[in-house]
């Protein structure tokens, strides 16, 4: 009789316990020994018993629960101790029943700035400020939000940081904006290319906004979760403007070892897991699940 054993906690991107039940398949890569435990309580650690210890003890262990994506991970079980083994979970956007968001004066001053200076964002009706905020759609709000943590917490060579450049918003999109910048904040994301901040990348399928030229474009060297900005100007380099999103390439999927992720990665619920799984930076929302 096999003795190993593994010990599992489940956690969502915040560190909490999952409050549901879920389904654990192991595989074991060459011996005859699938394991399927059904209905188990997430909301604590718990040990699944009676497993092939090493050198004979790597099992493909998946877990799929309702409100989270299917995620599925190797794991070598020790012989003479309980292997403790840690899963980080993402939302399940589908599952997303409805969004927790800041109220227009719980956010920082600077994003209340940049709405309130933004009256001509495209398809809002001059709307700014409080106005526009709660004019968004939830999948628009929570793109901005999560483009105003990162581009907050993302500081350039001369230590100021991204969002203290933008000026003001022309459009708003969920996976991105369009905004208006102060031209420093262009020659001051080259000059963070030495600190390894940012790195040039290809700008070919960006395309401008009216009357205006593209540049080029520059990436934050995060794994996952890279800020990309992508430079355009009017021909004579007076006016500046920026398309900011944050890219996650197939990085959703390397983080958190789905099996298979659901639909565009860079949808703003699944960015908002990446920033705070990855670097500890909260967009200030919540996805209410649908359990």
């Amino acid at each position: 009789m096999p003795n190993g054993r593994l010990e599992l906690t489940l956690l969502d991107v915040s560190g909490n316990f999952l409050d549901e039940k879920v389904d654990i398949f192991l595989r074991h890569l060459t011996l005859s020994d699938d394991r399927r435990v059904r209905a188990v309580d997430a909301s604590r650690a718990f040990i699944i018993s009676d497993l092939n210890e090493a050198p004979q003890g790597t099992y493909q262990v998946e877990i799929d629960a309702p409100s989270y994506q299917l995620v599925s991970q190797f794991v070598n079980i020790k012989s003479g101790v309980v292997t403790q083994k840690t899963f980080t979970l993402p939302v399940d956007r589908n599952k997303v029943a409805k969004v927790k968001f800041p109220a227009f004066t719980a956010l920082s001053t600077a994003a209340q700035t940049l709405l309130n200076n933004s009256d001509k964002v495209l398809g809002f009706d001059a709307k700014s400020g409080v106005a526009l905020y709660d004019a968004l759609d939830d999948v628009r709000r929570a793109g901005f939000l999560n483009l105003i943590a990162k581009s907050s917490h993302t500081r350039l060579a001369n230590n100021r940081n991204v969002l203290s450049y933008i000026q003001t918003l022309t459009e708003l999109r969920g996976d991105r904006f369009f905004a208006a910048v102060d031209p420093d904040l262009h020659s001051e994301t080259m000059h963070s290319v030495a600190d390894e901040i940012f790195h040039p990348v290809d700008s070919s399928l960006h395309k401008p906004s009216a009357n205006f030229i593209i540049v080029d474009s520059y990436k934050t060297t995060d794994h996952f979760g890279n800020l990309q900005l992508t430079f355009s100007a009017n021909s004579a380099q007076t006016n500046w403007q920026v398309d900011m999103d944050i890219d996650n390439a197939q990085g959703f999927e390397h983080l958190f070892q789905v099996v298979h992720n659901i639909g565009n990665s860079t949808h703003p619920y699944d960015i908002h897991e990446i920033l705070l799984a990855s670097q500890e930076i909260d967009p200030g929302y919540q996805l209410v699940l649908d359990t």
